[in-house]
């Protein structure tokens, strides 16, 4: 799939129904995405409507917030030239991927934009991202349970909330975390570095392991390096 021109979602949130991506990629094996196009989310309107829920906190909104795209059940593929733009939400899932690659791949929101994470993934395998900048107002990179074997090199990250590894713990249905490699990263002006987070008093009982952190550089980051077993977004949770 050749992408040059623009393509804009509609601007209002409540003109879409049923989704949580606008574009989506389902059960394909060998896709390629490139071009110098730009996937549009418009996301002005949903930052001022946004609550304070993130995208599966389970809480209900009367307005469904998209992100702008889904990678969900796609092997053996590379995304590489085009750019997100203004996602309402996060602006790229990958969910029960093996072996898809983003290469200079660009994602770009206000830094002040609510939950829009750059690129989040889970119950996926071998997902490289590569050469790629991300500015944002959440994590530019976030991984979620059943992450394994994921390489995050050369990725310039900020403004936003860093490179994490979780939340995690919330729930008894997640699955291990292990081996993710973060390299050659460079991030400017973000609330922070490189950072792993749980939630307290929670059920879950994975394990995290095998990750490595290797040259990164950071330039005015609030936490540089952070693991944090107290992850409580505004206090929705029990801290025993």
């Amino acid at each position: 799939v050749q992408v040059d021109g623009t393509i804009q979602a509609p601007a209002d949130p409540s003109q879409i129904k049923a989704a949580d991506q606008w574009v989506k990629f389902l059960y394909i094996d060998h896709l390629t995405l490139s071009g110098k196009g730009v996937f549009d989310g418009q996301g002005a309107t949903a930052y001022k409507q946004a609550q304070p829920a993130a995208a599966w906190s389970g809480k209900k909104s009367n307005v469904k917030i998209l992100m702008n795209l889904g990678f969900m059940f796609v092997n053996n593929s590379m995304v590489t030239g085009v750019t997100s733009k203004d996602s309402k939400n996060f602006h790229v899932m990958v969910l029960g991927c093996n072996n898809i690659t983003f290469d200079g791949f660009t994602v770009t929101a206000p830094a002040e934009s609510p939950n829009t994470d750059g690129i989040h993934m889970g119950r996926s395998t071998d997902v490289k991202i590569l050469n790629t900048n991300i500015g944002t107002g959440d994590d530019c990179v976030s991984l979620g349970d059943g992450s394994r074997k994921i390489t995050v090199q050369g990725v310039k990250c900020g403004p936003g909330h860093g490179i994490s590894v979780g939340s995690l713990g919330r729930y008894t249905t997640e699955d291990n975390v292990e081996g993710v490699t973060v390299k050659n990263c460079t991030l400017t002006s973000t609330q922070n570095g490189v950072r792993i987070k749980t939630w307290p008093d929670a059920p879950g009982t994975i394990t995290v392991s095998d990750i490595h952190f290797e040259d990164i550089t950071m330039n005015n980051v609030m936490n540089p390096i952070i693991i944090d077993q107290e992850y409580c977004p505004w206090n929705a949770c029990n801290k025993k």
